[in-house]
């Protein structure tokens, strides 16, 4: 816990630092501008073109203009809009279009996006000016717009290249996101959805029905206490099963290790909802198991049916198992094929049994090696959406909302947003899914090998 601690003590820490030397820079430029520079507090542009840099100058005063016009006719409205979220509800039976609530709500996200861009444009407008005054200060000609796009061709060839990315993501990526954090905070969902009602903000309600008394919280914190232990033992199970494997491959004894490496890597090439579905008709009322079993006098056991639950479950581990573990085994015999043999004969030596070696000396060094994808691996199983879904989809039991006891919450999303409508629930959900896996990832992390000796294994 001190490490977890004195992590998150000099992450602070470390943003404050940061924070006081950008104020102190911006203050000793503010305070060291001369009158040209000066221009380009309030004119973006001007200090540029007094420089004589006319080209460049006229590229920052345009953009300022467009920036302008953007926000007197539709970017000021459209930020507007992302608090109050329409005002104006339509009649469809009379025709009359009324305002849409999410339109709103992603244009708003998009000029806050702009804003920060025009706020990024207009700082570098005023380092740059800056920046000339100080060359011509030390004795320098101001560079020629032709001298900096060699520059930005060649020592900041990563700010050409980025500019573009960056934007992309921005875009494509952020505002999505953002978007899904929002609307956890509205009442976007059920009738809303469906008659286009206006949406406004509720705050932590969503949140609230998911943690206080009631249909919704019950089902939440059943799924929740089943997704946990789901997360925790199919990545225990997948990992020392494929470390295994690679220990048993490993050993002088097998013969025809490539022949028996073939059967796990076919496992794993087929498509994995492929396999899914072909477990789920094996151990169907009709499937080669049920058979199996009725006709040796038996009868047909429901594996997958409404009252299996820890069957069902336990299945799903054993899919689960089928599907990962080859990719593991891969990663720990490449693990293991670099490890040290002198270690282990020191350890011989002095009489450690096979079982001290893997504990002390092959376990921390896997450990270390494969912490990031012991993570991603729990953060996927954390969020497996695809296994309950092809063995088991579409069950509602009693005393779940919407969902059956096999469910992860990432199935239960899915069945509240897409098949139901409750897109701010299944929103909040998804906010909640992500605190959960980055708080555990940074825990497990940060008390992990890889974190806590680094220096050992260099």
């Amino acid at each position: 816990m001190n490490k977890i601690k004195r992590f998150f003590i000099n992450f602070f820490v470390s943003i404050k630092t940061k924070i006081k030397s950008k104020f102190s820079s911006a203050k000793n430029l503010i305070k060291n501008s001369n009158s040209k520079t000066s221009f380009s507090f309030g004119v973006m542009g001007l200090a540029q073109i007094l420089y004589k840099q006319y080209i460049k100058g006229i590229i920052y005063f345009m953009i300022q203009i467009g920036a302008i016009l953007y926000f007197i006719f539709k970017g000021a409205s459209d930020f507007i809009g992302l608090f109050t979220l329409g005002d104006f509800k339509g009649n469809p039976w009379y025709g009359v279009k009324g305002d849409n609530s999410i339109t709103m709500l992603i244009l708003g996200l998009l000029a806050v996006i702009l804003i920060i861009i025009y706020i990024l444009i207009y700082i570098s407008n005023i380092k740059d000016a800056y920046k000339t005054q100080k060359r011509i200060e030390s004795g320098l000609q101001p560079l020629r717009f032709r001298e900096e796009i060699k520059e930005l061709l060649d020592s900041k060839f990563h700010i050409t290249t980025l500019a573009l990315p960056i934007l992309g993501v921005a875009i494509f990526n952020i505002i999505p996101i953002v978007f899904m954090i929002l609307i956890a905070f509205t009442n976007y969902g059920g009738t809303i959805a469906d008659n286009g009602e206006l949406v406004s903000w509720i705050g932590f309600n969503n949140f609230s029905r998911l943690v206080s008394l009631g249909e919704l919280s019950s089902t939440f914190f059943k799924i929740l206490g089943w997704n946990v232990i789901w997360a925790i033992g199919a990545t225990a199970l997948n990992y020392f099963l494929g470390l295994g494997l690679a220990l048993l491959y490993n050993k002088k004894c097998v013969k025809g290790k490539a022949f028996w490496r073939v059967f796990p890597i076919l496992a794993m090439a087929i498509p994995g909802f492929i396999t899914l579905l072909a477990f789920k008709f094996m151990f169907s009322y009709g499937g080669p198991i049920n058979n199996m079993i009725t006709s040796n006098g038996g009868i047909a056991i429901g594996f997958l049916d409404l009252d299996a639950k820890w069957t069902a479950r336990l299945i799903g581990l054993v899919v689960n198992a089928w599907i990962t573990v080859p990719s593991g085994m891969l990663l720990a015999t490449g693990i293991l094929s670099n490890m040290r043999s002198d270690l282990y004969e020191a350890a011989t030596l002095h009489g450690a049994s096979q079982f001290k070696q893997f504990r002390h000396i092959t376990l921390p060094y896997v450990l270390f090696a494969t912490t990031p994808v012991l993570i991603t691996q729990f953060i996927g199983n954390f969020n497996n959406f695809g296994i309950f879904y092809f063995l088991r989809g579409g069950l509602y039991l009693d005393g779940y909302f919407n969902a059956s006891d096999t469910d992860l919450l990432i199935n239960w999303l899915y069945n509240l947003s897409i098949n139901n409508n409750y897109y701010s629930i299944g929103a909040a959900i998804s906010l909640i899914i992500f605190i959960i896996t980055s708080i555990i990832s940074l825990i497990v992390y940060l008390c992990s090998p890889a974190y806590k000796q680094e220096d050992t294994y260099k």
